[in-house]
């Protein structure tokens, strides 16, 4: 659809494209991260972030009924890499590992979601399309708070 952008509102809507394909690589990967962890405390971090992702994706979906246009799934090759990584990082890992190793799978593509939401929180601001920034200021938020829970988590493992 998008092979040239030649407005800020274009460049949004494909961004937005690549926020839905975003959410759902992360809400597939924290599955896979949740069966990879071993303790129960971190595999509960994964399913709660789990549905904080499902309720990212209906945000994106309220902010295409908003800008009346249809949900054009764009690629999101960032969040497919750290996906690939994390998987060999398990795969390579003893099970002792794995705790500190999913959190840092979980905490790359957390920071990899606040940096694309910061940007479309931008244009959308620019545009003047406040009710958009508030739903992607919603999903930043929760990213935020998610990764620095993530982070803590990682830090008293590395510790022990």
């Amino acid at each position: 659809m998008f092979e040239h952008f030649e407005n800020p509102r274009e460049l949004l809507e494909y961004r937005l494209g690549a926020a839905v394909s975003m959410e759902r690589d992360s809400l597939s990967m924290l599955g896979d991260l949740e069966e990879a962890a071993q303790s129960e405390d971190v595999k509960q971090m994964y399913r709660h972030h789990a549905d904080e992702t499902r309720q990212q994706s209906q945000n994106l979906d309220r902010i295409f009924e908003e800008l009346q246009i249809s949900a054009a799934d764009q690629p999101s090759p960032t969040t497919k890499g750290i996906a690939r990584e994390g998987s060999s990082l398990i795969r390579k890992s003893e099970p002792a590992l794995l705790d500190m190793v999913t959190l840092s799978a979980a905490l790359e593509t957390e920071h990899a979601e606040i940096a694309a939401y910061q940007s479309m929180i931008c244009t959308a601001d620019a545009l003047g399309l406040s009710n958009v920034v508030q739903l992607l200021t919603e999903n930043l938020e929760q990213e935020e708070h998610t990764s620095k829970e993530l982070y803590d988590k990682l830090r008293t493992l590395s510790a022990a």
